[in-house]
């Protein structure tokens, strides 16, 4: 029986929760996310997993991630569980592809995963990412230039950004 490890912890924007497996992050719950959170991502990809409370096999992404929203790290070293569809895993995969600091349109990301008409696809499979933040869908926008969704809120996404073009910038100056 698989056994999957939760952990919730405090950050500059709130209480989340991780989830991991042997394999490595599987889920990132943000503050104030839609949807049925870390009991319907179990019901849905991982039936009949044994849920664990544990801080321990998690302190990793936990401190990635506290350091990736204090502007202190750009990038993720992480083992990553990723379970979906495989056009989702296919967007999620190009969504790690985008630039720190950077944004895309959803039509961007679909030319990069070779569906070019799949536009809402991939908007679909940005809302449906389990692991955000460490896998960025913050980063992808509408084509005009506005937000368009985000599952921790728009005010979210644009603090997101907003951090992440701060660093970008503060570093290119130096």
């Amino acid at each position: 029986m698989e056994t999957v490890h939760s952990a919730e912890f405090d950050s500059p924007i709130g209480t989340l929760r991780v989830a991991s497996t042997a394999i490595g992050l599987a889920y990132l719950g943000l503050p104030n996310a839609g949807g049925r959170g870390l009991a319907g991502w179990l019901a849905r990809v991982a039936k009949g997993a044994r849920r664990e409370h544990a801080f321990a096999p998690n302190r990793e992404a936990i401190r990635q991630v506290l350091e990736y929203l204090e502007g202190k790290r750009s990038d993720f070293d992480l083992p990553l569980d990723l379970r979906g569809t495989t056009f989702q895993c296919t967007v999620w995969k190009a969504l790690c592809e985008i630039p720190y600091g950077a944004t895309r349109s959803y039509a961007d990301v679909a030319r990069t995963v070779r569906n070019p008409n799949a536009v809402r696809a991939v908007g679909s499979a940005n809302g449906a990412n389990p692991i955000p933040l460490v896998v960025p869908c913050h980063r992808v926008i509408a084509s005009g230039g506005k937000l368009g969704g985000y599952g921790g809120g728009l005010d979210l996404k644009r603090r997101l950004l907003a951090m992440e073009q701060s660093v970008r910038h503060q570093g290119a100056l130096l």
